[in-house]
């Protein structure tokens, strides 16, 4: 009887970890590559034993063969990325709207190593990258995110794989709505872009002999700067009300 009991509730624990541990790889926060894979793993393993009592009435019996185990982890796994890739586009608007912002600032030169996209990126996405994950933590939308991984059982049943027509409309939608994001937080650099360009362009014309290149560019970092300062706060509430829709909509509230 313990024998059973055993076997079945470490079957159970390591079929949620399987999903949430997938989950915890990619979000943002707790997958990026400066987290330590400890860490990483020693959170994912406490989150699915808390879990796991509450959602092993919903867990299918254990397989009788090893390829039908190995299709239920595959499922659980392919969950796991759609929910923590999910998210890992939302922080992607950001590494767009930085991107848009430092073409047009003048500092697209400027490249700096942006750890949540884990590759060389402009010194605006950064900052705007470092400054969304930030806030996440510090409006606790983590919370949010730790309660999706339960909900996710009611939206995701274990056993069943996904539609995946409806989750490659999701996963459109979501990439969609990263870029969108993306180029309204860079907005206001696009027009004040358009506006000191061609403000140069008739300097320019009407003084040819001027070395505008030279002149201008001191004047449209210290402009661009000016302006980021002002619309970083409303970008960053914009992204984080985005996100926070994102988690709703996986909680099915």
């Amino acid at each position: 009887m313990l024998e059973e009991f055993l076997t079945t509730n470490i079957f159970a624990f390591l079929l949620v970890f399987t999903r949430i541990g997938s989950i915890f790889m990619v979000a943002p926060g707790f997958g990026e590559g400066f987290v330590s894979p400890r860490i990483r793993l020693s959170i994912s393993l406490a989150v699915s034993f808390l879990v796991t009592r509450f959602v092993v009435d919903q867990l299918p019996p254990e397989p009788e063969n090893f390829l039908a185990l190995f299709v239920l982890l595959a499922g659980e796994i392919v969950v796991g990325l759609i929910i923590g890739g999910a998210l890992r586009l939302a922080v992607s608007a950001l590494h767009i709207g930085g991107t848009i912002i430092a073409q047009q600032s003048g500092l697209a030169a400027a490249q700096f190593f942006d750890p949540g996209q884990m590759t060389q990126g402009a010194v605006t996405s950064s900052f705007l990258t470092l400054m969304g994950l930030t806030m996440i933590f510090v409006t606790d939308l983590h919370h949010l995110m730790l309660q999706g991984t339960y909900a996710s059982y009611q939206l995701f049943p274990v056993g069943q794989m996904p539609p995946f027509g409806d989750v490659s409309m999701l996963v459109t939608n979501f990439v969609a709505g990263s870029f969108k994001l993306g180029f309204q937080i860079s907005a206001p650099f696009l027009v004040y872009g358009l506006t000191f360009y061609i403000g140069v362009g008739l300097i320019n014309r009407l003084m040819p002999q001027v070395q505008i290149f030279f002149v201008a560019m001191p004047l449209q970092i210290i402009l661009a700067f000016a302006v980021f300062m002002i619309t970083t706060g409303a970008s960053i509430m914009w992204f984080i009300a985005y996100y926070e829709e994102m988690l709703i909509m996986f909680l099915g509230e």
